[in-house]
């Protein structure tokens, strides 16, 4: 099993001293060729648990007063931090919600992904360079920019439907083991929503995982290969079989998020 988290609890601390439970006993599964599509409204906890894969919340205020959490064997929250360094951008890749605050504003794009390259991988500087522009290729959709435009850019010259996809580009061109993808689709059009779900396809045929955080039931349909329904921090349904889950979810909250999609699809 390439992800397994195991009886997860996920707890914020405040100032005073008080502790808030984000998630708690989180169990999930995720094996290679795999998309878990991890689904609830905001504020049931999902992008803490994404989150904590990579373990990428700030500790304090966040700490966990339980749970494993092992990829490919290892204990990502006991990992010594080079470790773990070495992990992120190259076995485990991330697509944040909010590409801004990911992006260096003082360092143009090219620049940003070409050193992502160089970090993981033993290449020359011009070959880094051109793996950034053939992925910004990927990622451009109709975008009137050429990829050597984008590369010379700086974010805050982007929209932050363009920012949202050279996030994608720097998280999915190493070829990582496993994707987190948290809302990763939010602030794109229709037309790149679908090249963008196409990469992610792809990297299932390469044999990654993909973990979907989102509450798109329409995206989950379209690319989970399994289901978790999370609810005020507990998975409160799993499903290894969609289809099945679409047709007749369980829970009385999964029920309601379905019926809810259905809706808005029937108002489009």
């Amino acid at each position: 099993m390439l992800l397994s988290i195991q009886d997860l609890d996920v707890t914020y601390r405040g100032d005073d001293g008080e502790t808030v439970a984000a998630a708690a006993d989180v169990c999930l599964e995720l094996d290679r060729g795999e998309v878990l599509g991890v689904v609830g409204e905001s504020g049931s906890g999902k992008s803490s648990v994404a989150m904590s894969v990579a373990r990428l919340l700030p500790s304090p205020p966040a700490f966990y007063p339980k749970g494993r959490i092992l990829f490919d064997g290892e204990d990502i929250l006991t990992m010594p931090l080079p470790r773990l360094r070495r992990l992120r951008g190259s076995r485990i890749g991330v697509i944040f919600q909010d590409p801004m605050g990911s992006l260096s504003p003082l360092h143009r794009i090219g620049d940003q992904m070409a050193e992502a390259v160089l970090l993981h991988e033993r290449v020359s500087k011009a070959a880094a360079r051109e793996m950034a522009l053939e992925w910004l290729g990927k990622v451009r959709g109709g975008s009137a920019m050429e990829p050597e435009a984008w590369a010379r850019a700086y974010p805050y010259e982007l929209s932050g439907g363009m920012q949202q996809r050279v996030m994608i580009a720097m998280s999915l061109m190493l070829g990582p083991d496993l994707v987190i993808a948290d809302e990763p689709t939010t602030a794109l059009d229709v037309t790149v929503q679908a090249q963008v779900l196409r990469l992610m396809r792809d990297l299932r045929r390469d044999n990654s995982a993909v973990m979907l955080i989102t509450h798109d039931m329409g995206v989950t349909s379209q690319m989970a290969t399994k289901i978790a329904v999370m609810k005020d921090g507990r998975v409160v349904e799993t499903s290894d079989d969609p289809a099945a889950f679409f047709a007749g979810p369980a829970h009385p909250y999964s029920q309601a998020l379905v019926r809810e999609a259905r809706r808005m699809e029937l108002h489009q």
